[in-house]
């Protein structure tokens, strides 16, 4: 499994609150909900992320309230991954139960620059920089957890068992 895209890069401790304001969670839909994505801020975000992009970010991304709508609507947008030094806890598994790519590595994150073209094999946990040429090796995760985020979350999981 691959993803391939542009760079948009955000700086440490970006909580649930400002991946989705809170004022917009009267909504169960999820393409509604991406419509605000990171917009408090990145207003262009939403605008333009393409399918496949990458999410760069530095230590506790997704810090905050357990709202599991913040990886969602990440991946709803079309975002292929997030590379960050560190996630906090609960967006961590909220990200892998949703089915969201992610990969812990620093220095990615410091050598990266937003709007570099980057591809990511999550099978080895190399991402390639192709704007610089430069590679990094992020820990991958575990087959099962390659499985469920594959198959698009933990419940279409087990509905393929």
């Amino acid at each position: 499994m691959n993803t391939k895209g542009h760079v948009f890069k955000y700086s440490d401790n970006v909580d649930t609150d400002v991946i989705i304001p809170a004022r917009y969670l009267n909504t169960p839909d999820a393409k509604e909900l991406a419509l605000h994505c990171m917009e408090d801020i990145d207003t262009e975000f939403v605008k333009q992320v393409q399918k496949g992009d990458v999410m760069v970010a530095g230590w506790n991304f997704g810090c905050g309230s357990s709202r599991e709508h913040a990886p969602l609507v990440i991946k709803t947008c079309g975002t292929g991954c997030v590379i960050a030094k560190s996630f906090a806890r609960i967006f961590y598994r909220n990200a892998i139960n949703i089915g969201l790519p992610i990969l812990e590595c620093p220095e990615a994150v410091d050598e990266i620059s937003s709007g570099d073209e980057v591809s990511v094999d999550f099978d080895t946990g190399v991402i390639t920089d192709i704007t610089t040429g430069e590679t990094y090796k992020a820990q991958p995760f575990p087959p099962f957890i390659q499985n469920i985020i594959s198959a698009g979350g933990l419940l279409a999981s087990l509905k393929q068992n």
